[in-house]
């Protein structure tokens, strides 16, 4: 059997990410393609993204996974517009640079106090002072946050008596706090996703430490008073019933205006500028395929070949929905 040859685009060169839902993800004539419930074929050029999110009525054959690990393009299982986080595939398009970087600057108290510093920095308008200690920084986060959630109270009518909840009674807690939660919680799997998608792991963290997410807090943090939390106290103000389900769908709207998954990259990206270590003792570069060459997988070696640019790195959002359509989608054996 003569093995199928794909190829390993640059991960520089790559668009971001699709979504993609309700529909059936195959290999067919050797081409990566979603169909739908009557068909239709979609042609996604797998090869091409750094990751597909796999939303709600998605089915993926065992011939699509393989082939996307091939190209290393990362799958997320993910709620509807990437609001949740099930599962991943391969982390990172099988970079590791990035994860040893992330692993190496929690490890050395000066590059960790660094990081912790920027990630501060990023939240504040004005500069702060390079002599202030960790604790010190976390008093200042805590009236600028304290801060926040007055304004927003006064904005949108919502009264406010501090963040109380209890997540083992999720019914005690006032609407408020409960679309806080919601609200968090699709920011949570938004920003794994990006962790992911950049080659970094969700457990290393640096302010937040010690749990499988304590990467994903910190990250999330550093956008969460601009993007979840309005959006929560705006859906809180409208007295819905259902505020809970207004919460996830007023957020993957959100998240995609803003484009932030694309934002977040970058970002994380920019924690760790400067702290990078080219000449680690007894490390070994492996084939990242982040550099300006694309190579060839047959199934047995790897072959280097030229590969165009593709100019502009942009968001493709595909989603073929079949909800409504007589007999739904039927799984299909791989």
């Amino acid at each position: 059997m003569i093995p199928i040859r794909t190829c390993v685009v640059p991960l520089k060169d790559r668009s971001t990410y699709i979504s993609v839902e309700y529909g059936i993800l195959d290999v067919q004539d050797g081409a990566f393609v979603l169909r739908d419930v009557n068909g239709v074929r979609t042609t996604i050029p797998v090869a091409g993204l750094a990751c597909i999110m796999l939303g709600p009525g998605t089915t993926i054959t065992h011939a699509a996974v393989s082939l996307a690990a091939d190209v290393r393009c990362l799958l997320i299982w993910t709620g509807e517009g990437g609001i949740r986080l099930y599962s991943a595939g391969m982390p990172g398009g099988s970079r590791c640079d990035r994860l040893l970087n992330q692993a190496r600057a929690a490890l050395i108290p000066e590059c960790r106090l660094e990081v912790i510093r920027r990630m501060y920095q990023y939240r504040f308008e004005e500069s702060l002072d390079p002599g202030l200690s960790v604790e010190q920084m976390r008093g200042k986060e805590a009236a600028r946050v304290k801060r926040i959630y007055a304004e927003l109270s006064r904005e949108y009518g919502v009264e406010w008596n501090g963040r109380r909840y209890d997540a083992a009674n999720w019914r005690s807690a006032d609407p408020i706090n409960r679309c806080i939660s919601s609200a968090t919680s699709c920011l949570y799997g938004l920003s794994e996703a990006a962790i992911l998608i950049a080659g970094y792991s969700p457990a290393i963290g640096f302010v937040h430490t010690g749990r499988p997410r304590s990467f994903v807090y910190d990250v999330a943090d550093l956008i969460k008073y601009e993007t979840a939390v309005p959006v929560a106290f705006k859906v809180a103000s409208e007295q819905r019933e259902d505020f809970e389900t207004h919460v996830r769908h007023e957020c993957r709207d959100m998240f995609a205006r803003r484009h932030t998954l694309e934002s977040l990259v970058p970002l994380i990206n920019s924690i760790f500028s400067g702290l990078e270590a080219d000449d680690v003792d007894g490390v070994v570069p492996s084939p990242d395929f982040s550099s300006d060459e694309g190579r060839c997988y047959d199934g047995s070696d790897y072959r280097e070949r030229s590969e165009p640019s593709q100019g502009e790195v942009v968001a493709m959002d595909v989603r073929i929905e079949t909800r409504g359509v007589p007999g739904g989608l039927q799984l299909q054996a791989s």
